[in-house]
């Protein structure tokens, strides 16, 4: 399992969340008496990693086991599922309580669902007619804290879920997850959110809040906090053998070097590397007193950090050295910056005939389509038509799902981009990726669109830039909550907009930014930036439905016809 997270300098007390969530976990199995076989939904079991300790689970009697398409082996009587409400896996779960019938084996089967029951899911075991044979309970776990600043809710398929499949249940369940967060610390006095899923998860929060009010106060592939690779990446020698390298703000190098440029960060690991080998060299070559043999036996403490960091850069750098993956990065800024419409279209016309990876070509396919507002039809067909001829006709329902999702489609209007770009300051000249002013430094000279918004919403609101927020897509909302709604201290949404408010008592504010869909650590990183700049005074939590990159994100729409 992977680390679990250091959260003591978590701006609020997201140890308490956390407890909460292994308190109820324990609750369940204690009210199961004798010993169990916890089987455990796979992406399920990376999340709870980061909230319960393998060792605290068979201290309570548990056998750990994951859930899939084969069979469950135990000598345990009772059997508890811990599973994500997904009717899939309700069929794995059916087939193994079939093949247990078949053995003549006697048990005790427990289905837990997380968060909450669906009727979707349990009609299944109706069909199967096992629901007399099954308990049926909820395990609420809506919030996995990955760090001390970041939340997710775990929601891997939201994004794909509300834009193709038009299932919108995982906006009920952010707004659940913040309702959960302002019982514990206040409610929210402003809300703004931009685009059409975020609005609805605010105007369900809002809701929640009428039927179920919290009293007013000051609302104070890195893949849940882990990477897997070979082992004999790390230096380790087991050859074949995969090992987890945890990368959270427990390990206090990632926790210095994560939000840097990743040119920068080669840099930093080549001066403490060459730093400790001087000092190692000094300690060698000349007598030293008792002190300064100490301090160099606490730079030694930080050699495994180093030694681990070094390896993933050097690993890092085969793939970013590559031609294809500089030459991919060039035509990203090259998109982005809306420079030759002909070259960026030859480019992707090439990767297709190369065959270059699937999701590579969709990646870009989509930037291109989503900042020239679609393709002109012509383009849009021939694309199209060459995609499914290079890949194979079987990817025509991924197609489907990308326009389902507007994220490839026809040119119906102009392009708005080159008006966003200029308004927002998107791309800038010079950017100094080692000594950063601005939150373009995480990628090169392109500040993400979405921190670009954040940033306004935080220093003045919406007003000002709300002539811009109409080219985007969606609605956009602001507004004021609870008893902050009539008093004098905040804004009036009819006269100026300001920032974010100041607390009474003058303590520093806390923004809590979620992210619909998904959230990147480039985000994140710049988020961060944000907030160490002279003036901010505020303290951030990052909230998502799950930390996603380019690749991640265009896998969730991809599937095979007929699968």
């Amino acid at each position: 399992m992977a680390q679990i997270p250091n959260l003591d300098n978590a701006p609020i007390n997201l140890i308490s969340i956390r407890e909460q969530s292994q308190k109820e976990l324990i609750n369940i199995l204690k009210n199961i008496r004798g010993k169990k076989c916890l089987v455990i939904d796979p992406k399920l079991g990376d999340s709870l990693s980061l909230i319960i300790q393998t060792s605290l689970l068979k201290e309570h009697g548990v056998e750990l086991r994951h859930l899939s398409a084969d069979h469950i082996q135990t000598d345990c009587t009772k059997v508890v599922y811990l599973v994500r409400s997904q009717p899939n896996l309700m069929r794995h779960i059916c087939s193994n309580i079939h093949h247990d019938e078949s053995k003549g084996l006697q048990r005790e089967y427990h289905v837990y669902f997380v968060p909450r029951r669906t009727v979707v899911c349990e009609k299944v075991l109706e069909e199967e007619k096992l629901h007399n044979m099954v308990t049926i309970g909820e395990y609420p776990l809506y919030i996995v804290p990955m760090d001390e600043d970041v939340l997710s809710f775990e929601l891997d398929l939201a994004y794909k879920e509300c834009q193709v499949d038009g299932d919108t249940s995982s906006l009920w369940h952010i707004a659940k997850a913040i309702h959960k967060l302002e019982f514990s610390f206040g409610v929210i006095p402003n809300l703004r959110a931009k685009g059409k899923a975020s609005v609805r998860v605010a105007d369900i929060l809002n809701r929640m809040q009428a039927e179920e009010p919290v009293n007013s106060s000051d609302f104070l592939n890195i893949k849940n906090g882990s990477i897997e690779l070979d082992a004999s990446i790390m230096g380790l020698q087991q050859e074949g053998e995969k090992t987890k390298v945890p990368l959270n703000s427990t390990d206090k190098l990632f926790k210095e070097i994560r939000d840097l440029n990743f040119e920068v960060v080669v840099q930093i690991l080549r001066q403490k590397a060459t730093s400790m080998k001087q000092d190692y060299t000094e300690m060698t070559t000349t007598s030293q007193s008792v002190s300064e043999l100490k301090d160099f036996v606490k730079k030694l403490n930080s050699l495994p950090e180093i030694t681990r960091h070094i390896n993933l850069a050097q690993h890092l750098t085969t793939f970013t050295s590559k031609p294809s993956f500089l030459g991919q990065l060039d035509m990203e800024h090259t998109i982005v910056e809306s420079q030759s419409y002909d070259i960026c279209f030859d480019y992707i016309e090439e990767l297709i005939h190369k065959q270059e990876p699937l999701t590579t070509v969709l990646r870009l396919l989509i930037l291109f389509s989503v900042t020239n507002s679609g393709l002109p039809k012509k383009h849009f067909d021939y694309l199209r038509r060459e995609l499914l001829h290079s890949y194979g006709f079987e990817h025509i329902t991924t197609l489907n799902n990308l326009e389902k999702a507007g994220l490839f489609k026809k040119q119906e209007s102009r392009s708005n981009w080159l008006t966003i770009k200029r308004a927002l300051q998107l791309v800038v000249e010079d950017t100094d990726t080692a000594n950063p002013n601005d939150i373009s430094y995480v990628f090169s000279g392109y500040a993400p669109l979405s921190i670009r918004l954040i940033q306004h919403a935080i220093r003045s609101g919406w007003r000002p830039v709300e002539e811009i927020l109409k080219l985007l897509p969606g609605p956009h909302l602001e507004t004021k909550r609870g008893a902050f709604s009539n008093s004098p201290s905040f804004d009036s949404l009819s006269g100026v907009s300001t920032g974010i408010a100041k607390v009474p008592d003058g303590r520093r504010a806390l923004v809590l930014v979620v992210f619909v869909g998904g959230v990147t650590f480039a985000e994140i990183s710049a988020l961060r930036f944000l907030c160490s700049q002279e003036g901010m005074a505020y303290d951030l939590i990052i909230a998502t439905t799950k930390i996603v990159n380019g690749q991640t994100l265009v896998e969730t729409f991809m599937e095979k016809l007929g699968r």
